[in-house]
């Protein structure tokens, strides 16, 4: 009996190893020779359309381009007509709006049967007067919106002091770098038209003569929504009636010099789409020639988003070399590859030099003085793209850190100080709640929500218990534990976030799975007590969302109605987290692992990957997804190696002729316990993968 179970433990062992190998050799294949890795980040079609319309604004849009970015948006299109913003998701109305103006601009006849599917779903869920606030200041910029439809964004707003609950620094630093340059242009009111023959009147609900294009209003009166919606009124008012003031021209100049300084650096205005965008046609606007410094450097930054394939042009949001190479580097190491291989420390070394120090806007509200800070220590952190100095990220560099501590180099004095200057960044980043946020600390005014402009359901950065996981489970890298007041204050903070469930809510991932297996591991890693009741209630949310195939999945619908939480289909990187989380909490003897496992492995393709073609990362929730095309391999192999290491290290030594095994290599260094219950139990739990 014990025998036939060894034999099983055997071939589990031969398995796992072929699935870990196949897995690390798949991503060592795509390290770029500088030693960073770098995938496709995929968005939904509102990038292309919003491109077409940017260089026809900027007077450089390219037929050639039309046609290419038009066959891609076609491809996209739902059998029922119009665009989802994510796979298997409903239409949505302002990327259906700008999808069918991209084709028309491509020459698409109204009458096909595509535009005319599209245009009844457009009319049927109210028109053009119910897109968001992004969209119709888009529209009205070539013509096909009034801008009196458009909110007012104040340039004015750049004058406020920085602790006025409504100075720029209060929002979120994406919608800081997409809305400074937006106010320059909405003030401006610029319009640059589109030929007749791409007007869009017939996707007016009731004709245009009669369309409402007010603001929407919230049914109770007395609201902040409501109030801010008057304001905006007498801010509308007072631009119609009276000549630009001496304020608003000293606000224009101001925000004038903010963008340029942002935006000259490498990588561009926020280093993402839309703010890139905004600052080449916000410069054009203010009388700037496409052949200027700054022009140029804004469009050749756009252009290095493009991807042509054959007959097809689409764009990125974003590069994300910083995040992959350091999971990747953390998932290589965590599922055996040799701390000192060639390929981690490679990697190490870009990462390095990847280290930002300069103040960016995070210096606003970042505190040097905290406890667990030297005082005038310099600190240092890393961003998510190429380049993005103003804007390195709480994620990005608790990532970093703890991929740079597990590697061994040639260079670890230099490695090490920049783990303390990056932990000293980290521990300054803490917000008052005693969670983390993403790129400023205490960038919670809950009241910017609730502006007109602020549709995009992401005007502040408040902290999140993804995020605040991550920053413990990095933190455990480096000594702490549980004594330290900086992880009670975020475990106090990440009990209070739970839901009532047991599950948390995923900022950065989709969704609770993504947030309930990041807290899981994170409480693991600095020394919390698995066994209490809060976490069996996580643990138990994680069991009931598998699914019969053995995998887990989750909808992004989950975003818009908690009825969907852990329900959809399986996928590679979901299976994975769920995975994760449920080893950190000790579950790696459950039937429910097992399961987990078992569909990893049978998923794996004969080069080693995963497939998977949803997305399962989160931009701006209900408002922008992502798929990052990396997430389907090295999240997997980590959780593979994690549970390698979990079960493995109980065991005695194998037999001679598994030796050389590469999985039994790096485990059986572990502590071992030779306990022959444990032993049995192990052995037991693996005969039911």
């Amino acid at each position: 009996m014990i025998q036939a179970k060894e034999d099983s433990y055997l071939q589990l062992v031969e398995r796992l190893e072929g699935a870990i190998a196949g897995a690390q050799d798949w991503l060592l294949e795509q390290q770029a020779q500088d030693g960073h890795w770098c995938a496709e980040l995929e968005g939904d079609t509102i990038l292309e359309s919003e491109y077409l319309f940017y260089l026809h604004f900027i007077e450089k849009l390219d037929p050639v381009i039309v046609r290419k970015i038009a066959n891609y948006v076609r491809s996209k299109a739902l059998y029922d007509g119009g665009w989802s913003i994510y796979p298997d998701g409903p239409m949505e109305l302002s990327a259906s709006v700008k999808g069918y103006l991209a084709l028309k601009m491509a020459g698409d006849s109204v009458n096909a049967p595509h535009m005319v599917k599209t245009r009844e779903a457009i009319l049927a869920a109210g028109g053009m007067t119910r897109c968001n606030t992004f969209t119709k200041i888009a529209l009205a910029m070539i013509g096909l919106y009034p801008w009196g439809g458009c909110p007012a964004i104040p340039p004015e707003l750049i004058l406020l002091p920085k602790w006025f609950s409504f100075s720029i620094y209060n929002m979120s630093s994406w919608s800081r770098a997409m809305l400074v340059p937006l106010s320059i242009i909405r003030s401006c009111e610029p319009v640059k038209p589109l030929p007749r023959e791409w007007q869009l009147d017939e996707l007016w609900a009731g004709g245009r003569e009669k369309a409402d294009i007010s603001l929407p209003r919230d049914q109770r009166t007395c609201t902040w929504h409501n109030f801010f919606l008057l304001v905006d009124h007498l801010l509308k008012f007072v631009h119609r009636h009276h000549p630009v003031p001496l304020v608003r021209r000293f606000a224009l100049r101001k925000a004038e010099r903010w963008v340029i300084e942002h935006g000259r650096t490498p990588g561009g205005l926020g280093a993402i789409f839309p703010a890139m965008a905004n600052y080449v046609m916000s410069l054009r606007v203010l009388g700037y020639s496409n052949e200027s410094y700054l022009v140029v450097h804004g469009i050749r930054e756009m252009e290095k988003l493009e991807i042509e394939e054959g007959d097809t042009l689409r764009l990125q949001p974003c590069f994300s070399p910083v995040w992959d190479t350091a999971i990747s580097i953390n998932a290589l190491h965590e599922s055996g590859l040799s701390a000192d291989h060639a390929a981690l420390q490679s990697a190490t070394r870009w990462l390095l030099d990847k280290e930002v120090r300069r103040p960016g806007d995070w210096r606003v509200k970042h505190s040097e003085s905290h406890r667990y800070t030297e005082p005038n220590k310099p600190v240092g952190a890393w961003f998510f793209e190429y380049d993005n100095e103003f804007y390195p990220d709480v994620d990005d560099t608790a990532m970093v850190l703890m991929a740079l501590n597990r590697v061994s180099t040639e260079f670890d004095r230099e490695k090490f100080a920049a783990i303390r200057r990056g932990t000293r960044w980290v521990l300054g980043m803490q917000g008052k709640d005693g969670g983390w946020a993403s790129f400023d600390k205490d960038n919670d005014k809950w009241l910017f929500t609730q502006v007109p402009f602020a549709d995009h359901n992401a005007m502040i950065d408040s902290s999140t218990a993804d995020i605040t996981a991550r920053v413990l489970e990095s933190l455990g890298h480096f000594g702490f534990t549980m004594e330290d007041e900086c992880v009670q204050k975020a475990i106090r903070f990440l009990k209070h976030d739970q839901c009532a469930d047991g599950s948390w809510f995923g900022r950065w991932g989709t969704n609770y799975i993504y947030g309930t297996w990041q807290v899981l591991r994170g409480l693991n890693l600095i020394g919390e007590d698995m066994r209490l009741p809060y976490i069996r209630r996580a643990v138990a949310w994680l069991k009931t969302s598998q699914n019969a195939d053995g995998g887990w999945g989750e909808s992004l619908r989950s975003y818009d109605d908690t009825q969907f939480k852990g329900i959809g289909k399986s996928t590679a990187s979901q299976t994975a987290w769920a995975l994760m989380g449920l080893i950190s909490a000790n579950e790696v003897n459950s039937t429910e692992v097992a399961r987990g496992i078992n569909y990893l492995l049978n998923q794996q393709e004969l080069d080693g990957g995963w497939d998977e073609q949803l997305f399962t990362g989160t931009g701006f929730p209900r408002v922008f997804y992502l798929r990052y095309h990396y997430y389907r391999h090295y999240f997997p192999l980590m959780a593979l190696g994690m549970y390698a290491r979990h079960l493995l290290q109980g065991f005695p030594p194998v037999p001679r002729e598994h030796e050389k095994s590469r999985v039994i290599q790096l485990f059986y260094k572990q502590p071992r316990i030779l306990r022959k219950v444990a032993r049995l139990r192990a052995l037991a739990h693996l005969t039911e993968v």
